[in-house]
């Protein structure tokens, strides 16, 4: 078994002290990537360990764009797209752009230089998510980077898989200040999923009462 088969598995794992043994006999295995291409530092990201993500940062030479992304490592995302223009809207293995990791990991510096680097607001992933920048932002109440989507103009009613909208994320989750500048930048109370199911609906079903009246649906 080679040494970046095994970083992998510890890194699924969550065995630190393996991670540790393999990193220090061969710190290059720190660059080890799945089947898919996906690298070890994004697996651990995934899988919320950021402890063992550091550990991988620390031992590997340099950080690719998703890792620096999604790592929030704002000045090395400017060098290399100062490099190379085309890592600003780059596809991930596993179907994602720089920009999804920023808004789904909270990385608002990242975020910003990507936006301003020319990074596409309005595009969907290329997995069965379908998400788009914004419904990773709204998801993960991160008010400035759904901002800063918006000001970019982000659609307010772009659909990912089952017809979710980012008004729909906000109103599930009882966070006012997203729902309110959704509206503010055009978003559509009236707009259902797939399964016929409005903002106002999962307000109400998560008893989000000024939601409602926000919405129109009090």
């Amino acid at each position: 078994m080679g040494a970046k088969h095994e970083v992998m598995t510890a890194v699924q794992s969550g065995d630190t002290a393996k991670l540790q043994q393999l990193l220090a006999e061969d710190p290059s295995s720190a660059a080890a990537r799945d089947v898919h291409g996906v690298s070890a530092i994004m697996q651990a990201l995934y899988s919320g360990r950021a402890d063992i993500a550091k550990l991988l940062q620390d031992a590997k030479a340099e950080l690719d764009i998703f890792e620096a992304t999604s790592l929030g490592k704002a000045d090395r995302v400017t060098d290399l797209i100062a490099k190379d223009s085309s890592l600003a809207n780059v596809w991930s293995p596993d179907g994602f752009t720089p920009l999804h990791f920023a808004c789904f990991f909270g990385q608002e510096e990242a975020a910003h230089r990507l936006l301003n680097c020319g990074a596409e607001v309005n595009v969907a992933s290329r997995n069965p998510m379908k998400v788009m920048p914004l419904h990773s932002a709204a998801a993960g109440h991160n008010l400035a980077i759904v901002r800063m989507l918006l000001e970019h103009n982000a659609g307010p009613n772009a659909k990912q898989q089952a017809g979710w909208t980012p008004l729909h994320a906000a109103a599930q989750h009882g966070d006012q200040e997203i729902l309110d500048l959704l509206l503010k930048y055009g978003a559509d109370p009236s707009v259902a999923n797939e399964a016929g199911v409005t903002a106002a609906q999962l307000a109400r079903e998560k008893g989000h009462t000024e939601l409602l009246r926000r919405l129109g649906a009090a």
